[in-house]
């Protein structure tokens, strides 16, 4: 099997379980025609965030890393219209191209992007009392993985879901020397995982569009 083969497959999912509208097709041309990485979640995966949502009832939910607001509207598709996504990005340019495909999805109320570096931004939300939250998506610089993974459990409630993509990285997450930073920061957040009593995790090995990555998975316990 090739990658072209795996995209393949993504493809006939996507025809097959989910409407052009469904898996935003303007939402991924717009960030195109943005000039935007093309690093979005694929549309398989984005229903399975979507899913995973609406399985724990989600009403509140944060998103670390909304580049063009693809998996955000996946996110925000969940909740009920008292639902809330906060979703936070460093890029002011990437808030802006997410903030118009979120009101031509009619979705703008039901989310609130906040600008700055997680690391910042995160502090701040925990000032603000921010919580509890149901459901976390984190898919920013995987350097801080571990760091952006521990500030979800704390806004968490017992039985939260929080995934965090991007931890397989084509394998390297297994291989202690490898010189790619994002495996190495991969690597740092299951040792965390691993160690916090917290949380009972999983992960899953990915192939598809992306290529060859994965998804950790992480129920939150009582805490």
């Amino acid at each position: 099997m090739t990658e072209a083969s795996w995209s393949v497959v993504d493809d006939f999912i996507k025809r097959k379980l989910m409407a052009a509208q469904d898996a935003q097709e303007e939402t991924l041309r717009f960030n195109q025609r943005a000039g935007l990485p093309a690093i979005d979640v694929s549309p398989p995966l984005g229903k399975l965030l979507q899913l995973l949502a609406c399985l724990v009832d989600a009403r509140h939910i944060l998103e670390i890393g909304t580049l063009g607001g693809y998996s955000t509207i996946w996110l925000a598709r969940a909740l009920g219209p008292d639902g809330k996504v906060v979703s936070i990005d460093v890029d002011r340019k990437h808030l802006s191209v997410a903030r118009e495909n979120l009101e031509r999805e009619g979705l703008s109320e039901r989310v609130e992007l906040r600008l700055g570096a997680a690391r910042d931004v995160l502090i701040k939300l925990k000032d603000e009392n921010y919580g509890p939250i149901d459901f976390c998506f984190i898919d920013a610089d995987k350097e801080n993985n571990a760091y952006y993974f521990n500030y979800a459990v704390e806004f968490s409630r017992p039985g939260a879901l929080i995934c965090v993509d991007n931890v397989i990285r084509a394998g390297g997450v297994a291989d202690p020397e490898s010189s790619d930073e994002g495996a190495q920061g991969a690597r740092r957040l299951f040792d965390f995982v691993a160690a916090d009593t917290r949380v009972e995790a999983t992960a899953l090995q990915t192939v598809g569009s992306k290529g060859w990555d994965g998804l950790l998975i992480a129920r939150v316990n009582g805490k």
